[in-house]
């Protein structure tokens, strides 16, 4: 963003130029400001909470766990065919994509049904890609 497009903002709120003018000479003194600011209006993005790391970082690795679960969890009672336990993890993994696809739609303001269908679609082929990738460099399935 630059200094017009700022301007642009305040002008927004009904300022003048001549009251624009110090207020961005203001914010850009100290780097420090402008960037906050930057961050703020152009990008919508707050000051992350230094006390807030451990909490955040605890509950994106049980996410991981709990999502790779999920496509695992097939292979537990069926391990001695991994063939039957391959169909159902697919099957298994498409389903709760749908349903997280349709759930994220929902909280994210989006079209439930077309998040719900677009996330299993972007998954499904990330997993075929990385499923063909592993098969040609010599992985079995």
């Amino acid at each position: 963003m630059e200094r017009e497009e700022v301007a642009d903002v305040f002008r927004g709120y009904g300022l003048g130029d001549e009251e624009i003018a110090p207020v961005l000479r203001a914010f850009a003194a100290p780097p420090k400001t402008w960037g906050d600011f930057m961050m703020r209006f152009e990008l919508g993005l707050e000051a992350p909470q230094p006390r807030r790391a451990l909490w955040s970082a605890l509950t994106i690795a049980s996410a991981h766990v709990a999502g790779g679960l999920i496509p695992l969890s097939p292979y537990m009672p069926v391990a001695h065919d991994t063939g039957h336990a391959l169909g159902i993890s697919v099957t298994v993994t498409l389903v709760a994509l749908l349903v997280f696809g349709y759930v994220k739609g929902r909280f994210a303001g989006a079209k439930p049904g077309r998040s719900g269908l677009q996330t299993p679609l972007v998954g499904g082929l990330a997993a075929a890609a990385a499923f063909a990738l592993a098969k040609s460099l010599g992985g079995g399935a």
